[in-house]
């Protein structure tokens, strides 16, 4: 397998990857929402939350259905492109997708039916309770997916066996809860609240251009706008501290990401903007604030800040790309962190359902949890090599031994595929998102109160058909 067979092999994993998350990050807020919206409607009996919660559940649906499917792929690559990545780390990374598939996949295989087909033949209780472990199953997923690739970034507890392969050292403890692990989770479950409340916020915008006295499109608007108001602060700030540990753990990554080619004994400049120039080891058109990045990852304006200058350059990975995904992201988290405020503002003068122009820009912000959410990850993956294990196991060593042409037909098949069956999903999700939820406030919705298999009250039954 040649350099172009590797090359098109880590394109077309970065493609399915790309795919696959932006329905996880989607599916894991959409639940939680959902789980708010029923215990409101539990809580009050208000026929609005009865309404969301339909309006809502169909776009889950859908939407966890694609990332189900986009996720298998990933095995598939596992044993197709990366089989010695497979066959070295499978001690370790096995177990771990293992405990992911036990746990969050049946957990949310277990309640999913019920959530989705058994309002109206379980009891209040019950179907909340399924709502929660959906919910609960997203979590524990992502909980899980993040400390595999955790220990990728940061890998510690393992031993070299004599065959090669990373083996357990003793206790599991020291893999699960790698050093960068809690800083990861914590930054990746916001992203998926942050980017969830943008696309609910982006729709309620939509609806309200359209007809302010929307009751559903209030309400969703301004529940969304709180949760961008908590959620956006909240990454920043959880942003600087995965930064800090990166820093300790990966000083190669930040050097990368801050743009920093040569090293800064008197303390280091922030680059705002500029163009990297690999081939000259400097950035070009630097836009810079003096001592910025040693106040912000040392807390000393004067602290020392190392340069790609002391690094091998078999150990530097691809700068540009790193520094601009990482400009992306920071960018546009700043730009939430402003349609916080702006939807604070209306909110304190009494005009958040009379703010066209906050409507319009949360249209127009709908999609960015998405892109940050990709530039995120893009960063931190393409910050970690030239290694798949960082600092032991570089990724010309993982690949698998295929001819140029035989991957370049499965990526072009991979293409063509997920374009055809996710543009569908993706434009039957627009399609759902384009009919308003309902305009007025229901009588309380009579919720069930009979065991499975009974059909409930017909007053609940008027509640949901004016969901659709």
């Amino acid at each position: 397998m040649g350099d172009e067979a590797l090359l098109l092999a880590r394109a077309q994993f970065a493609f399915t990857v790309s795919f696959h998350f932006i329905f996880p990050a989607f599916s894991i807020g959409t639940a939680s929402f959902l789980m708010v919206l029923e215990a409101l409607w539990l809580k009050t009996g208000r026929g609005v939350y009865a309404n969301l919660y339909r309006y809502w559940l169909k776009i889950f649906a859908v939407a966890f259905g694609m990332g189900v499917v986009s996720g298998l792929v990933m095995a598939y690559q596992f044993g197709t492109n990366w089989s010695v990545f497979s066959d070295k780390a499978g001690p370790i990374v096995g177990p771990l997708m293992a405990y992911e598939v036990m746990t969050a996949f049946f957990l949310e295989a277990g309640f999913l039916g019920v959530m989705l087909f058994g309002i109206n033949q379980v009891g209040p209780k019950l179907h909340f309770f399924a709502t929660v472990m959906v919910a609960l199953g997203t979590l524990i997923s992502a909980t899980w997916i993040v400390s595999t690739n955790s220990w990728m970034q940061t890998p510690v507890g393992f031993a070299i066996s004599d065959k090669g392969q990373f083996v357990p050292a003793g206790s599991w403890w020291p893999i699960v809860f790698s050093p960068s692990f809690p800083y990861r989770v914590v930054h990746v479950v916001i992203a998926a609240y942050l980017t969830t409340s943008l696309v609910v916020a982006g729709v309620g915008g939509w609806h309200l251009l359209r007809d302010r006295t929307n009751l559903g499109a209030r309400k969703m608007f301004s529940m969304a706008m709180w949760m961008v108001a908590i959620a956006a602060p909240a990454q920043i700030l959880a942003g600087d501290a995965h930064g800090l540990n990166t820093l300790e753990h990966q000083p190669v990554k930040i050097m990368a990401m801050e743009g920093h080619y040569e090293s800064h004994p008197h303390g280091a400049p922030l680059i705002l903007f500029g163009i990297p120039n690999p081939a000259a080891k400097r950035i070009d058109y630097a836009i810079q604030i003096p001592k910025m990045s040693s106040l912000i990852l040392k807390h000393d304006p004067n602290a020392p800040l190392g340069g790609l200058d002391s690094v091998p350059d078999d150990r530097i990975p691809p700068v540009p790309i790193v520094f601009f995904t990482f400009r992306i992201m920071v960018g546009l988290g700043f730009a939430m962190l402003g349609l916080a405020l702006f939807g604070i503002v209306m909110r304190v003068w009494h005009k958040l359902y009379d703010a066209p122009w906050l409507y319009r820009l949360a249209v127009l912000m709908g999609p960015t949890g998405f892109v940050a959410v990709i530039a995120g990850w893009v960063t931190t993956e393409v910050g970690r090599q030239p290694f798949t294990v960082y600092g032991f196991l570089r990724t010309a060593q993982s690949h698998s031994p295929l001819q140029t042409s035989a991957v370049a037909a499965s990526l072009a098949s991979f293409v063509i595929v997920y374009f055809i069956v996710f543009g569908a999903g993706t434009y039957y999700l627009l399609r759902l998102m384009a009919k308003p939820p309902a305009p007025h406030e229901t009588e309380p919705a009579a919720i069930p109160q009979r065991a499975a298999g009974i059909t409930p009250a017909p007053a609940f039954e008027g509640v949901s058909g004016d969901a659709h």
